[in-house]
């Protein structure tokens, strides 16, 4: 069990646990006051909850294929304070769409599955959960494209090379970088992620950097400062 200042997430069920990844998204994922938020690949509904709580009257949708997985963030949002306002679907993003053609979001945030040709984990439900190649990323904005409101966002955050190979894929779709923040651990090191930000206006992009660490085992201040409304610890 993992608890935060508004709700507790149980992980269990989840081959992914809970994660920087997920909770930089989470936190960072902005919209106008958005009606309508899609998080696909919710695992155990994290980033879902944290959008439940920042945008207080926006309706939620959830979707995660792997079906203990969407148990558990069932119960999840079942546990929170948000209740009324989450719904987890146990599907395929496409199947979903497929079924909620008409659908439409404001905001759609993804951590999604980004190892690329790599070497498949060994446990079926790592599988599922970490890797994916880039059918999967013209599929998923191809879907976005098609299901974003036209001053909406799509979120991801994504390891910087294949960042890259989806900022080319989304312009296929007509779809943009509106944002691109680069994740340092540290001041001085490379960044190794990439919170990306696509959408329907054709502009340069704002570029932004952001540390987790001012040292080791001391998170920055802006790190603290970003996590404070959702960590118990901050």
């Amino acid at each position: 069990m993992f608890r935060f200042k508004q709700f507790d997430v149980d992980q269990s069920g989840c081959a992914m646990k809970i994660n920087t990844d997920g909770v930089l998204l989470g936190a960072m994922a902005g919209a106008n006051d958005p009606a309508a938020i899609l998080d696909i690949g919710t695992g155990t509904g994290v980033i879902a909850l944290m959008l439940a709580q920042k945008f207080t009257t926006a309706q939620i949708d959830a979707v995660e294929i792997d079906s203990a997985a969407a148990k558990t963030a069932e119960n999840n949002f079942k546990a929170s304070p948000f209740a009324d306002r989450l719904a987890v679907y146990p599907l395929d993003f496409e199947r979903y769409f497929d079924e909620c053609h008409s659908k439409k979001y404001d905001l759609i945030v993804s951590n999604p599955p980004f190892y690329i040709d790599s070497l498949k984990s060994p446990g079926e439900k790592k599988t599922l959960a970490k890797h994916t190649d880039v059918d999967f990323f013209k599929r998923l904005v191809k879907s976005v494209a098609v299901h974003l409101t036209p001053g909406g966002g799509c979120w991801l955050i994504l390891p910087v090379n294949i960042a890259v190979v989806v900022k080319t894929i989304s312009e296929a779709f007509n779809i943009f970088p509106q944002k691109l923040i680069y994740v340092h651990s540290y001041e001085h090191s490379r960044a190794h992620r990439v919170i990306l930000c696509l959408g329907f206006n054709q502009i340069s992009p704002e570029i932004s950097k952001f540390i987790i660490y001012e040292a080791v085992g001391i998170y920055s201040m802006e790190y603290k400062q970003l996590l404070q409304p959702y960590f118990l610890a901050f």
